[in-house]
C-alpha cells in the first residue's frame, strides 16, 4: 500500500520545503469579486459597477507534534516564519520595494497553487516540564497569486508546444494532470521527453505537446 504524500510548502525563493506532520483533515477557500458603488441620481439605491474579481484565499489547519522526540516543534516549521518576513532579494517589480517571497502549496495530486502567506496562527496545546512546547495548531492563511503562463517555444512553428520548467515535488503524473487532465498521460510525456519514469528533478525543462 502507498503512503500517503504528505502536503508541503515550498518557498519560491530559496527553494526551502516545509512538510506537513499531518495532512489536513479541511480547509477553507473563498473567493470574493469587486464591486463599486456608483451614485445614481433620483434613484433610492446606487448603481454597482464590476471592478474585477479577486484572488481565493485559503485557510488551511495544521498539526505539528514532536512529543516522541521531545524536540522544541516550532523548529520543525520555522521556515514558514520566512515566507512572511520581507525578503530583501525579491522587489516589487512596480514599487521596486523588498517584499515577502511567494510559495506554493503542494499536496500530491490533489493541489497545487502560488500564493503568499498572509497570517500565522500558532496555538501550543502539550508542553514539557520546562515549558518547550511539543504539539502546536497552526492556522496558515494562504493568497493564492496568478501562476507565470509557461513560454511557448520558439523553435517550433508547426505544432503548438509549451515549455514546462518542473518546481520541487513536481512528478508527471501530476503535470499530466494539470496540462491534460489525466495523470496516466505521463508516459506521452515521458515519451516526448525520452524519460523512463514519472519522476523529475526541479529546474527540468520538459516539452508539452498536444495529445494527438
Amino acid at each position: 500500500m502507498d503512503k500517503p504524500e504528505k502536503a508541503k510548502f515550498i518557498n519560491l525563493n530559496n527553494q526551502k520545503v516545509v512538510e506537513c506532520h499531518f495532512n489536513p483533515e479541511n480547509f477553507e477557500i473563498s473567493k470574493a469579486i469587486g464591486w463599486t458603488e456608483k451614485p445614481a441620481m433620483g434613484d433610492n439605491e446606487p448603481h454597482l459597477v464590476f471592478s474585477g474579481g479577486g484572488s481565493q484565499d485559503f485557510n488551511i489547519p495544521l498539526l505539528f507534534d514532536t512529543t516522541a522526540t521531545g524536540k522544541d516543534v516550532r523548529n520543525e516549521y520555522k521556515d514558514l516564519f520566512e515566507m512572511v518576513k520581507v525578503d530583501d532579494e525579491k522587489k516589487n517589480q512596480k514599487t521596486k520595494k523588498s517584499e515577502p517571497p511567494t510559495c506554493r502549496f503542494q499536496w500530491g495530486k490533489f493541489m497545487s497553487f502560488t500564493a503568499v502567506i498572509k497570517e500565522v496562527k500558532q496555538k501550543f496545546t502539550m508542553f514539557k516540564r520546562d515549558g518547550t512546547p511539543l504539539r502546536a495548531e497552526l492556522t496558515i492563511t494562504l493568497k493564492q497569486v496568478a501562476d507565470k503562463p509557461k513560454g511557448q517555444n520558439p523553435t517550433s512553428r508547426s505544432e503548438a508546444r509549451k515549455i514546462w520548467i518542473v518546481e520541487e515535488g513536481q512528478r508527471l503524473d501530476w503535470i499530466a494532470y494539470q496540462e491534460y487532465n489525466d495523470p496516466d498521460q505521463w508516459r506521452y510525456i515521458a515519451e516526448t521527453n525520452h524519460l523512463d519514469s514519472p519522476d523529475v528533478y526541479p529546474g527540468q525543462v520538459l516539452k508539452l505537446i498536444p495529445l494527438p
